[in-house]
């Protein structure tokens, strides 16, 4: 069965790897928007034009990505590359889809850490982060309408919501209670736990990768003991052999290694993709570590906004600033680097491991009822969590003093509303009309919202 697209070419009969490096940096370049728009423009190019994937074994790989911890888009990247070419596809896919927006993230950090109290760095992020507000908005309501398609669903996002933002709850216990909730509904109340934009078809029609694999000619290793205690000892060496390094070398309470080990810890318990990940993050480096504040995070977030590549590269920034303020012995342009590509390092190395890891045993489950379940009660639970994080956002975007107040087990966040901040309301106004009403995508509504912000903070 064919399903291309209406004028599509045919799939082509074989590519080579250094083409499909040339696919994944053109990919690693384009990739604006965030996880929503990257996996958007990955089913652009290898779905629908290429055709080098189906849209079914497309849609399977996403799916089981978004059960794993860490950037589900980077790990989307290596599924397929592992697909097409094996453990060297899956790398260079993965290193490829990261490289160009760490390049450029870095010398961001670099330049705000030099000069991001200057008045016209400060007024461009002032401006940003109403865009940035703007944008969490529309991707927690992109993927609730997406995934909260049940009753059952929405209760789920509801109780994940108060768990983790008025309880405190443990992002992975979150997770874990979902999935099994997940599971038992699928025993009990089949429809109401899968939401049909998780079931996924299993004809894979005229694509490349289901052609080998349907000829016998897949070029990724089938399951074996042997081969999974190899890829386990061999990414585990490279996730923490760095981490080992910089707590012996410069002392465990070095910042280096807080950073290695915790970053490292975000990794294995991260599961829901970037927001997820930055719901945690956020809330640890700047209320625990203390090493930036809540405004300097959202600075670091619309760095990561307006850069090609995951959005989790805004960790990168935490890393660099971190380092970089508590230098040690080295000086504090050095220190910057280490943190920034250590942070780096133990946020997607990860990947690589979960995917090489797994992604044999996960093609071997395609259709799984019970899977399937699961992972639709995750993804209901990840939109609770996102709406935490935008009120996260929109608190210390809009005002100036945020308190928290214990109600017996709650313990709730709200604003001092003489504090509220009229430029970044008005900012977020107009964002959000930018975004919603004239449906301006991110490379319009960011650049406008940095030149207002400009603007506002000559005029003020």
């Amino acid at each position: 069965m064919d399903n291309a697209p209406t004028g599509a070419a045919p799939a082509p009969d074989a590519v080579g790897l250094a083409e499909a490096a040339r696919v994944w940096l053109r990919i690693g370049c384009l990739g604006f928007g965030g996880p929503a728009g990257q996996i958007a423009l990955m089913h652009a190019e290898l779905v629908e034009r290429r055709r080098w994937i189906s849209e079914a074994r497309f849609l399977h790989a996403l799916n089981y990505c978004m059960l794993l911890p860490g950037p589900e888009a980077q790990q989307l990247a290596i599924y397929i590359g592992w697909l097409m070419h094996g453990t060297a596809g899956g790398v260079i896919a993965g290193v490829l889809f990261v490289l160009p927006g760490a390049a450029i993230v870095l010398a961001l950090s670099a330049l705000y850490a030099a000069y991001g109290s200057l008045p016209a760095m400060s007024a461009l992020f002032f401006g940003l982060k109403a865009a940035v507000l703007a944008l969490v908005v529309q991707a927690l309501l992109r993927i609730a309408r997406r995934a909260l398609q049940e009753h059952a669903l929405r209760a789920i996002a509801v109780v994940a919501f108060v768990a983790i933002h008025a309880l405190h709850v443990p992002f992975p216990l979150v997770v874990l209670g979902a999935a099994l909730v997940g599971l038992a509904g699928q025993r009990l109340w089949p429809r109401g736990v899968a939401s049909p934009s998780s079931v996924v078809p299993l004809d894979g029609g005229d694509c490349l990768v289901d052609r080998y694999i349907a000829q016998g000619r897949q070029v990724a290793t089938p399951r074996s003991a042997v081969r999974s205690m190899r890829v386990l000892a061999t990414w585990g060496t490279l996730w923490l052999a760095p981490v080992l390094a910089v707590g012996v070398i410069c002392g465990r309470n070095s910042v280096y290694a807080q950073l290695g080990t915790f970053f490292s810890g975000a990794a294995v318990v991260t599961f829901g993709g970037a927001y997820a990940v930055l719901a945690y993050v956020a809330q640890r480096a700047v209320d625990s570590y203390g090493w930036l504040g809540a405004g300097e995070m959202i600075d670091g977030l619309a760095l990561a906004e307006t850069t090609p590549g995951p959005l989790i590269l805004v960790l990168q920034f935490v890393g660099y600033i971190a380092a970089y303020r508590a230098p040690g012995e080295l000086p504090p342009l050095a220190a910057g680097l280490i943190g920034a590509l250590l942070t780096s390092w133990v946020t997607f190395v990860p990947s690589f491991l979960w995917i090489l890891l797994g992604a044999p045993h996960l093609e071997a489950l395609r259709g799984n009822r019970h899977v399937q379940a699961a992972l639709s009660a995750i993804t209901a639970a990840v939109v609770g969590v996102i709406l935490n994080l935008t009120l996260w956002f929109a608190l210390r975007t809009l005002f100036g003093e945020v308190d928290s107040a214990s109600l017996g087990p709650f313990a709730i966040d709200f604003p001092r509303w003489r504090s509220v901040q009229p430029a970044a309301l008005v900012l977020t106004l107009a964002a959000l009309l930018a975004t919603f009403r004239y449906r301006l995508g991110v490379a319009w509504t960011l650049p406008g919202c940095a030149v207002l912000g400009l603007g506002w903070g000559a005029l003020d």
